[in-house]
């Protein structure tokens, strides 16, 4: 009988251990997850695509495509009453015009 007793209280311990364990093993990812995310205030620092073509056709450039996006200027190509036609804004928020 002391045999099972003891066979039983080992039990019950290594359950307690593995309960514990397997409670502080998903606080340690979400802990890690946290630390990888970064908040930005900032980060609407470039000209947004959508942004480009609405101004485009609001200046009178219909079917307007982005062609070229590169650090410094956002392209965008389409037609107006004479043909084909393009209008390059600065890639900064806003969407400056730079030229047409």
């Amino acid at each position: 009988m002391n045999l099972f007793a003891r066979a039983g209280t080992a039990g019950l311990i290594a359950l307690g251990a593995l309960s514990a364990m397997a409670a502080s093993a998903p606080a340690a990812s979400l802990g890690a997850a946290v630390e990888t995310m970064r908040y930005d205030p900032h980060g609407a620092r470039i000209c947004s695509p959508l942004v480009a073509v609405r101004k485009a056709r609001e200046a009178g450039l219909r079917h307007a495509e982005i062609a070229a996006i590169t650090p410094r200027r956002v392209v965008v190509t389409g037609r107006n009453r004479h043909g084909t036609d393009r209008i390059v804004y600065a890639n900064l928020p806003g969407c400056p015009l730079l030229r047409r």
